[in-house]
């Protein structure tokens, strides 16, 4: 006969069998959201709600925007860094220059994708997209690079100010 707090029972570690299933309202995943506020059907907006509940319906919503950033930076690394072989064919006399900057700029996004928790790295993010706009004076893919990040940017700042409200 197994327990409870058996791991080796049907309803895992730490659980009864009474309290088993009761992530089945929640898409049947048996994972549950440790949270019972959502309506009986579990689609979280029949009634229940309470005041403290997030409107985003995110588990860790400072997290997911986190990511977003981060993801949003790495992205620009990489793009940055794919564009270093064009511009050193057809850049002309500043190819040399404008591939230093890119580097420059590559290392600056992914180090800023790593420190995202910090409140200030969210400023320097905007700072690196106008250094990237600046960057268009040594080559014209780099502006066009720069507005496109900057647009990008510009609305991972509007997702976070909608989810945060910050």
């Amino acid at each position: 006969m197994t327990s409870p707090r058996d791991p080796s029972s049907p309803a895992g570690p730490g659980r009864s069998g009474a309290d088993a299933n009761d992530g089945a309202g929640s898409g049947g995943d048996g994972l549950g959201s440790g949270d019972d506020t959502a309506g009986a059907g579990g689609d979280g907006g029949s009634g229940g709600e309470t005041a403290g509940q997030r409107r985003s319906g995110l588990r860790n919503p400072a997290g997911a925007v986190r990511g977003l950033g981060a993801g949003t930076l790495g992205l620009e690394a990489l793009v940055l860094l794919l564009a270093i072989q064009p511009i050193r064919v057809v850049g002309g006399e500043r190819s040399g220059a404008a591939v230093a900057v890119i580097v420059l700029l590559a290392v600056a996004a992914v180090a800023l994708a790593g420190m995202m928790r910090r409140p200030w790295a969210w400023h320097a993010g905007t700072v690196l997209q106008g250094a990237l706009l600046l960057a268009g004076l040594l080559h014209w893919s780099l502006l066009a690079l720069g507005i496109i990040f900057a647009l990008v940017w510009g609305y991972a700042l509007h997702v976070r100010r909608v989810i945060l409200g910050r």
